[in-house]
């Protein structure tokens, strides 16, 4: 469900309810905050094998579902589009690491396709070594440049024979397939690769794939299918990781842990209790749903209450909301050397009960509803507003409720505005210079952040919205066959808050943003005639060779006429 962009008189009523714009405390108050991170903290961008790496048949990869997915025809994706060819990432490995370097940046995030590894998804029965090669490869050449590779297992590409044979992750027996693929991935990788993701963001996984089908595997299973997943995916997160500690820890000495995707829910009115009871509520559906079990053994006591009352309302005899044996919380929890964290922006939040004969869903389940506020800054998105504050607040959140650990922003970051070429991207830098300055400000308050991952690094496939949503800090261009890329301007500034460690002082900030701006003019230039140079290009390749073909053919055809006469 999406946010309700309410009406400027609708919004106008909430905020008299939130007594005032100016509270003690408020967002409102906030001001920039110049100083530097921790020596060592870590920059970074990402990325996705599916996302951005196309050769989705080549050198011996399976498919995944989400090639069976978008290959389906059905509307599925925005103008039926699909990854086949994507950023074409598999064959410019060298050309990307060019782009890193030039960001300055300290880590890569990046994911290993499970079906390019393994075709059928099952250790025992194929290995694909031109795939383990590739990403070998890829470590190697990340660490000969001084970046520090930060390896997703899982980022959505299920390999399509799981999800034929057992169901994908409404099957018990993933979580030890997928231990076999993390392990295969230990042993492979785990010399060099130092920090590990099970997986990212797995609330959208179970969510959007097994609940409103927008996303591989496309199932609507209303209100039981994405627990059922997340039950199983819990499971396997908590497998991959005793491997680890068991078998590779004392040799590779690496962190294992989980990247969780949340919104900050604020509540509109602070004085209403049922208000801030709902964006708690909000908070544990969202968050909690992945880290409680992780950090303390067990599913947050809400979502028990409220799935379990739904469901026996709806006459139910037992929850929706599948159970841990007291055997699998103590397997499962404290099964994280780090928290992985993703942000992208803010909701606030009021209550309202929704009946439980509308049957059951994931939204009916929590008894909220989300609102944005008209005046946040709109990035085009029907989702995605700039709000900051709202990244301060959860990661104090995080940092409170799961004992102080060590947190890494596995992603944030701003979609671009408009749809059209643009390498001027203001908003971006604005996106960046809040958020980033609001993470600085968690530091301040005692966070224990470690490292932050803008995402991402190019324009990619973006699921259900094809190609529509530039993430990137440098533009590819899908139409042209080599897949050029081009650098925004949030590159020049993003690097400079990299090599500066923050933000020094207001002059030197502010002459980034001037000096971003300047370059990119320069660059929207050369993209400006793009067009032209590949058609001179087309001109060379075609028309060049067939006129020497027709020159050759005109000389010898003279050189026949001229030995008759002579």
């Amino acid at each position: 469900m999406k946010p309700v962009r309410v009406t400027t008189r609708l919004w106008m009523l909430l905020l008299v309810l939130r007594l005032g714009a100016t509270r003690k405390g408020s967002p409102e108050e906030a001001s920039f905050y110049y100083g530097t991170f921790p020596l060592g903290f870590s920059w970074g961008v990402g990325s996705s094998a599916y996302q951005t790496e196309g050769a989705w048949d080549q050198d011996g990869k399976g498919p995944s579902i989400w090639d069976v997915f978008t290959h389906s025809g059905k509307g599925k994706v925005l103008g039926n589009e699909t990854a086949d060819v994507a950023c074409d990432g598999y064959y410019k490995v060298q050309e990307d690491i060019i782009l890193l370097r030039e960001l300055h940046v300290n880590h890569y995030r990046f994911s290993l396709s499970w079906p390019r590894l393994l075709p059928t998804g099952v250790r025992a029965e194929q290995v694909n070594k031109k795939g383990m090669q590739f990403y070998s490869d890829l470590i190697d050449a990340l660490l000969s440049s001084n970046i520090t590779p930060i390896v997703t297992l899982h980022h959505w590409d299920l390999p399509q024979l799981l999800q034929v044979k057992y169901g994908g992750w409404q099957n018990v027996t993933m979580a030890n397939y997928f231990r076999d693929y993390a392990n295969l991935c230990f042993e492979a990788f785990g010399d060099r690769v130092k920090h590990w993701i099970t997986f990212s963001d797995p609330r959208a996984m179970a969510e959007k794939g097994y609940e409103t089908g927008h996303h591989a595997p496309g199932l609507k299973l209303r209100g039981t299918g994405l627990y059922k997943a997340a039950h199983h995916i819990i499971k396997a997160h908590a497998q991959a990781w005793h491997s680890y500690n068991t078998t590779w820890r004392s040799k590779q000495q690496g962190l294992v842990g989980i990247s969780l995707n949340c919104d900050w829910g604020e509540p509109v009115d602070i004085s209403n209790p049922k208000d801030i009871e709902a964006a708690e509520r909000y908070l544990q559906f969202c968050l909690g749903w992945f880290a409680n079990p992780i950090y303390a053994g067990d599913y947050p006591q809400v979502m028990k209450d409220y799935i379990g009352r739904k469901s026996a309302e709806q006459g139910l005899e037992m929850s929706r909301l599948p159970v841990f044996s007291l055997q699998e919380k103590s397997y499962i929890k404290g099964t994280s050397d780090f928290l992985g964290l993703g942000h992208f922006t803010t909701q606030y939040i009021m209550e309202r009960k929704n009946p439980s004969r509308q049957g059951p869903s994931y939204q009916n389940d929590r008894d909220l509803i989300e609102l944005v506020d008209p005046n946040w800054p709109d990035l085009g998105s029907k989702w995605l507003y700039s709000v900051p504050w709202g990244f301060r607040r959860l990661l104090n959140f995080a940092q409170t409720q799961y004992g102080d650990p060590p947190i890494y922003v596995m992603e944030n970051g701003a979609p671009q505005k408009f749809h059209c070429t643009q390498l001027c991207d203001e908003w971006r830098i604005q996106y960046l210079k809040g958020y980033i300055n609001e993470m600085l400000k968690a530091i301040k308050d005692g966070a224990n952040i470690k490292g932050y991952t803008s995402w991402s690094l190019l324009d990619k496939f973006e699921w259900e919205k094809g190609y529509s949503d530039r993430y990137g800090f440098y533009y590819v261009e899908f139409n042209d066959r080599n897949k050029p890329r081009y650098p925004k301007a949030s590159v020049q500034y993003y690097k400079k808050i990299i090599i500066a460690n923050g933000f020094p002082n207001p002059r030197e900030v502010e002459s980034w943003y001037l000096k971003a701006l300047e370059t990119c003019s320069i660059n929207n230039q050369r993209l400006a005639a793009e067009p032209l140079l590949s058609h001179m290009q087309m001109v060379t390749e075609i028309v060049v060779p067939t006129v020497c073909s027709l020159c050759i053919l005109i000389t010898a055809v003279l050189l026949m006429l001229l030995l008759r006469q002579s």
